[in-house]
């Protein structure tokens, strides 16, 4: 037997009931789930990045519940129910399609003598951000900005590459990424003029706007900031168990290593990692 997405419904409604329901999941409310949503949305991108394809369905099947939960939260409050979040979503795609579904529905096609690649990338993007454009018009009473409903919520490094991106399309940017580096070394700069005076609130508003001139730095590449750094942190946390493990096997404590131990060590992990990329 096989379950279905009207099982999973029926599931959390009845775990919500007042009565027969789960104590935990009847005290959760909207601003309460708000972090298991975002937990649960990183644990995707994580198995994705691992290639973790087994555990795939499971984590999807985790972030497809919070929007379960809110579905329900709404019914129970009478606003909307989970099939309004399907017909709005499928609505939607299929506006900001009209290169597949020229009229707009399910039943309607592209001509068949057209194919995919006839369609130009760009000229798909540019229909796509217009069609969003209207609807951030529709949706608000003053005047619409290219950076609304870019989300408070998300991840600051993220945000950051989401406001640029937006800010850029109407052509606030840099012709090039040079004009990005110099950007990176003027803020670099003031972060160490703001140090040296012994200005420490300075210094830390420096310091945002280089990470946000680096974030820039990403985008102009082509690159996912928050994805890169990521990577990174992964990086940093391999090298480090190596220089623990290596310290341990030396029954040298890693409060009793010095610096230059632990350097040592660390180089040796860039070597063994730069030899595998080779082999």
């Amino acid at each position: 037997m096989r379950y279905s997405l009207d099982d999973l419904i029926t599931l959390m409604g009845v775990l919500r009931d007042r009565e027969q329901g789960c104590p935990w999941d009847i005290k959760q409310d909207w601003d309460s789930i708000v972090p298991h949503t975002l937990e649960e949305a990183y644990e995707v991108a994580d198995a994705i990045e691992r290639r973790a394809f087994d555990e795939l369905p499971g984590e999807l099947g985790d972030l497809l519940f919070q929007v379960v939960y809110y579905a329900q939260f709404a019914a129970e409050e009478q606003r909307f129910d989970f099939h309004d979040i399907v017909d709005t979503l499928t609505a939607k795609m299929l506006r900001r399609h009209p290169h597949v579904f020229p009229d707009g529905t399910l039943t309607s096609r592209r001509s068949p003598g057209v194919s995919a690649d006839d369609v130009q990338t760009q000229q798909v993007n540019s229909r796509w951000e217009s069609l969003k454009a209207e609807e951030r018009a529709e949706r608000t009473s003053e005047a619409p900005s290219v950076l609304d409903d870019v989300p408070r919520t998300l991840p600051a490094l993220s945000r950051a590459a989401k406001l640029s991106k937006r800010a850029a399309r109407v052509g606030f940017d840099w012709p090039d990424t040079r004009g990005v580096l110099a950007k990176i070394r003027e803020e670099l700069d003031e972060v160490e003029e703001a140090l040296a005076a012994g200005d420490q609130q300075h210094a830390q508003e420096e310091v945002g706007d280089l990470l946000f001139a680096v974030t820039n730095l990403a985008r102009t590449m082509g690159a996912n900031p928050e994805q890169s750094l990521r990577a990174t942190n992964s990086k940093f946390e391999r090298r480090f168990r190596y220089v623990e493990h290596q310290l341990a096997a030396a029954d040298r404590p890693l409060t009793d290593a010095t610096l230059d131990e632990m350097e040592t060590h660390w180089v040796a992990a860039k070597a063994q990692e730069t030899r595998f990329m080779r082999s």
